[in-house]
């Protein structure tokens, strides 16, 4: 069972870091473009270049899609996670101590997922591994030889 278990862990690892990029992005999409309802339910949007809103909205947007895509994943997910690290003690924490008593708990958990994934990778199905698996694949292959004319 270990060992099947063990066998499957990239395969889940990409679809864990999937399911939170796309979680991610949507949340910035909602904030910064008003998809899904928008920031406050109504299609609204938060101000363009409003400290710190704005930036946190496109560091979601942009962040979540590299994570999703599995695209310079672990960079993406350093500075998305230090946003919620952000987010949650500026924003949430001075309201009280734990994250269930000052409505943190999605930042906490979205720093701490990010997190994960800065020392993971992508896992399986990540761009960042395709991408890798070809440049090893270039560098292996013997370089042409042409004759020097002397």
């Amino acid at each position: 069972m270990n060992g099947r278990l063990t066998s499957a862990q990239p395969y889940a690892l990409g679809l864990f870091r999937m399911v939170v990029g796309l979680l991610f992005a949507c949340h910035g999409a909602a904030s910064l473009l008003g998809l899904f309802g928008g920031k406050d339910g109504n299609g609204g949007t938060v101000a363009a270049g409003a400290w710190p809103n704005w930036y946190a909205a496109v560091i979601e947007l942009v962040g979540g899609t590299l994570v999703l895509l599995g695209l310079a994943t672990r960079a993406a997910a350093f500075i998305a996670s230090g946003a919620m690290a952000y987010a949650y003690f500026k924003v949430h924490q001075p309201q009280a101590l734990w994250p269930i008593e000052n409505h943190g708990e999605g930042a906490a958990m979205y720093c701490w997922a990010m997190f994960l994934l800065v020392f993971t990778g992508s896992g399986a199905f990540g761009l960042d591994r395709l991408l890798a698996r070809r440049a090893s694949a270039r560098e292996s292959r013997p370089a042409e030889q042409t004759p020097v004319a002397v």
